[in-house]
């Protein structure tokens, strides 16, 4: 497995690192510190559903902004910010199953223990279909939990 580990980490850096240029360490962000691209966590931990947020609708946590589909998400988000993070910072999770930083696409996710994880998808790559395929979710949480402590000291 640490070969294929190896190989994974490899082709995610050689085709993402252009991707890459405004880490902010532990949070998947832009400049604008928008989370998510905008899209809605409430949207994606509730309704299992990746749902574009609306700029009316809007909070702000540690500095990192948030938008919502509606007053109501917005409202369950106030209540209670910690369970709508995203995991890993909103990085994808396969990445930091294999020790690394990568961009998201936001329609390509999972949700599991009322959890959500966030993966890279372009032309040459689905990390969801590759976290899906090894069939041992508990397995990848755990590792890449344990890269994700020292992955969100560092930038990319």
């Amino acid at each position: 497995m640490n070969t294929l580990k190896s190989l994974i980490t490899i082709a995610f850096i050689s085709l993402s690192i252009s991707s890459f240029g405004q880490d902010k360490k532990g949070n998947n962000i832009d400049n604008s510190n928008i989370a998510l691209q905008g899209y809605s966590p409430v949207s994606y931990l509730d309704l299992n559903l990746a749902q574009k947020g609306d700029k009316n609708f809007k909070s702000k946590h540690k500095d990192i902004v948030y938008y919502f589909t509606s007053t109501e998400q917005k409202k369950s988000f106030d209540r209670n910010p910690s369970k709508y993070l995203p995991q890993y910072g909103g990085y994808c999770a396969f990445g930091a199953y294999a020790g690394a930083k990568f961009r998201v696409d936001p329609n390509k996710f999972i949700v599991s223990n009322n959890k959500y994880y966030l993966f890279l998808n372009n032309l040459e790559l689905d990390a969801k279909q590759l976290w899906l395929n090894e069939k041992n979710h508990s397995k990848l949480k755990n590792t890449a939990d344990k890269n994700w402590n020292k992955l969100k000291q560092t930038y990319n």
